[in-house]
């Protein structure tokens, strides 16, 4: 593998003391975890980027959700791994990821940008599971004061509830799940290693219950497959029912990795489309804007008429007093870090 040179660099990205390993549990077989010490664990986004955020921190690479579509997997062949199979099954996990956030975060040169998880790979995989990078990395960004945000379909964030609770009461928290459909029968064949669409509402309805508040990602909306107004209506209704803060819809992209793996996939479970994506996408990742626009008007129209809207940035929300909500069953209290009057929150 490519990292296994890396360390000849300067700007080595890894070590040479990456260690690979697999699990013999149920929920990691067939996967293989390479545990490396990462050099460097915040990363800034590229100008030419359309991401709506400078920063970013990445514990993984690779991801046992093995979305079909998941535009991250082109990342891979930069290690000598393939965008298809490996990207599901070999996991690079950067095991100084909290201890080097930290160590980063106190640096000089830092200025306290908002920083932006879950946007490459999901830190809330089973990978998390095991490694438990996550609390460390949250307990960084709450003793700093920066602000953070969370992209996930995971529901293992809810682990960490107290955890971000915390962090809501001194900074900036903003939390986003990503629920693109309904359809169970496609869940099971696009998304097969992530938790249920239903599943991830109710993280939704968990968070906002605890004071968190949190929006939807209603992506990838899927083209031909997941975008008729009756399944609009029905994603949307159930998003608005868990009670997010905001809906936000985003029509499935094929960016080079994805495409080939996402076409091969239709080509076996939906060959009747094979030609109409082939046309759609002709021009490039996107499709055409004329259909992205149609989305995105039906998906607010029905987001107004349902009592939810677009995420807005700089909205402020009220955090209630820490005794407004149960902790969850099991969940570990600090009050130290709670204070006796509610805060502003800013969802990002």
């Amino acid at each position: 593998m490519r990292w296994d040179n890396l360390g000849e660099s300067p700007s080595a990205l890894f070590g040479t003391d990456a260690v690979s390993r697999t699990i013999d549990r149920p929920e990691f077989r067939g996967i293989t975890f390479h545990e490396v010490r990462a050099r460097s664990i915040v990363n800034r986004v590229p100008g030419a980027s359309r991401m709506p955020f400078e920063w970013t921190v990445n514990p993984y690479r690779g991801c046992s959700h093995a979305c079909v579509y998941c535009f991250a997997r082109k990342t891979h062949s930069y290690l000598d791994l393939d965008t298809g199979q490996d990207f599901d099954s070999q996991i690079v996990v950067k095991v100084n990821a909290p201890e080097l956030l930290r160590r980063e975060l106190a640096g000089r040169r830092w200025r306290g940008d908002h920083i932006a998880m879950g946007t490459n790979v999901d830190c809330y995989q089973r990978a998390e599971g095991r490694y438990r990078l996550m609390p460390g990395i949250i307990e960084a960004l709450r003793d700093h004061a920066n602000p953070f945000s969370i992209l996930t379909k995971g529901t293992l964030i809810l682990r960490d509830l107290p955890l971000l609770q915390q962090a809501a009461e001194v900074t900036d928290v903003g939390i986003s799940v990503s629920v693109g459909f309904l359809d169970h029968e496609l869940w099971r064949t696009v998304e097969p290693g992530t938790p249920a669409p239903d599943r991830r509402l109710d993280v939704v309805r968990t968070l906002t219950a605890h004071g968190i508040p949190c929006g939807v990602l209603m992506a990838p909306v899927i083209p031909f497959l997941g975008d008729a107004p009756d399944q609009l209506r029905a994603t949307v209704r159930a998003i608005a029912e868990a009670g997010a803060g905001s809906v936000t819809p985003l029509v499935l992209h094929l960016r080079p990795g994805a495409r080939e793996w996402f076409m091969a996939w239709l080509g076996q479970h939906h060959p009747h489309l094979v030609r109409r994506y082939t046309t759609m996408y002709a021009d490039g990742a996107y499709a055409p804007k004329w259909y992205q626009r149609r989305i995105t008007r039906q998906v607010h129209e029905l987001a107004a008429e349902y009592g939810i809207g677009p995420a807005r940035p700089g909205e402020a929300r009220r955090i209630p007093p820490p005794d407004a909500a149960p902790e969850p069953a099991g969940s570990p209290g600090d009050e130290a870090h709670h204070p006796a009057e509610p805060t502003q929150l800013t969802l990002i």
